[in-house]
């Protein structure tokens, strides 16, 4: 985690400064979910766009499918087994890269606004606004039936939890948060391996969370697949 500390403020030191953009962050990434990478000891946030989580369903045809999981699919066709270059556009308060990736010439960011499995952030950019018109005209993934905006999703969450207190667990509060032995914080989703066996101790640190974009805001990790 040091070096990933040091990376991170050096990248954020550079992004500060004046003298240009950051340096290229290069490598084999895992993927996390439908818009966050890891390289190393580093987390990578797609920069200008929003997937869905990780537990979220879209509608098509009457029917609700796991578009959530789709667009971290999508996200892995197109990284794994291949060497992705991250160009750093700013660095998170969680100390996260905010990028643009690319592999084989692609833009990733824009690979996945196009299938119709993320949306442009437009609360941070319009760069994918045209990426996110093609696909709503060709109605490509989400676009095919209804779905709810991702930012909206964490929003209703929160609300349907009623506020609880930080680490808390509300009516929609679900997700564990656990520390391992040796310090890893993981969070795991109903339905996940270790789930129902997971224990949730508050005096340990250990907390529940409302999304798993709040989890990893918050530090925590999804398990290594």
């Amino acid at each position: 985690m040091r070096n990933g500390r040091r990376l991170a403020m050096l990248l954020s030191a550079l992004l500060a400064c004046s003298c240009g953009r950051a340096e290229q962050v290069v490598g084999r990434a895992d993927v996390i979910d439908g818009d966050g990478l890891q390289l190393g000891e580093l987390t990578v946030r797609l920069f200008g766009i929003d997937a869905p989580e990780g537990q979220q369903s879209c509608r098509r045809e009457g029917r609700a499918w796991a578009c959530g999981e789709a667009s971290a699919r999508k996200l892995r066709e197109l990284v794994n087994g291949r060497v992705v270059t991250c160009e750093p556009r700013d660095v998170d308060s969680y100390g996260r890269i905010v990028a643009v990736c690319r592999t084989g010439g692609i833009d990733v960011n824009a690979a996945l606004v196009e299938s119709g499995l993320a949306l442009a952030y437009r609360r941070f950019s319009d760069d994918y606004v045209p990426a996110e018109e093609t696909a709503r005209r060709r109605r490509a993934g989400m676009w095919a039936g209804e779905f709810e905006p991702p930012w909206e999703w964490r929003q209703r969450r929160q609300d349907q939890a009623g506020n609880p207190a930080a680490g808390q667990r509300g009516a929609a509060c679900d997700i564990k948060g656990n520390i391992s032995r040796n310090g890893n914080r993981i969070y795991h989703v109903p339905g996940s391996p270790s789930y129902q066996t997971t224990v949730v101790d508050s005096g340990r640190g250990e907390r529940w969370f409302c999304s798993e974009r709040e989890a990893r805001d918050a530090g925590w990790r999804a398990p290594r697949r």
